[in-house]
């Protein structure tokens, strides 16, 4: 198991292994938080803690944060018919991630990996 949390500790994440590759998006949001997202199915995700949400647009996802430090914890799909939901890497230990392959994505413009 893979532990991550927030700044304060409120909040943490509990996965079932470590990411197998990360995702670095240059979209209007995932820019400005700085987030490189680790994908998995919800059932290998344990929250524990309060988050408030945050979505825009389609308000397809509901990015998730901290009440406490307003670190971003994740994101979660509100199509629960589709398992998949994304955690901020940045939140677990660096030494966990360092060797993982990250993947740029243009989710700015053509939503397709640059590499």
């Amino acid at each position: 198991m893979v532990e991550a949390s927030c700044h304060c500790g409120a909040v943490k994440i509990e996965v079932e292994h470590a990411p197998a590759e990360l995702t670095s998006c240059n979209c209007s949001i995932c820019r400005r938080l700085g987030t490189l997202w680790a994908y998995y199915s919800r059932a290998q995700v344990r929250v524990i803690g309060n988050t408030q949400t945050y979505s825009w647009g389609k308000q397809s996802l509901d990015f998730h944060r901290c009440v406490t430090c307003g670190c971003i914890t994740h994101w979660s799909l509100r199509d629960t018919g589709r398992d998949r939901m994304g955690v901020n890497s940045r939140l677990m230990d660096p030494a966990v991630v360092e060797a993982v392959r990250i993947r740029r994505l243009d989710g700015a413009d053509t939503w397709k990996f640059l590499d």
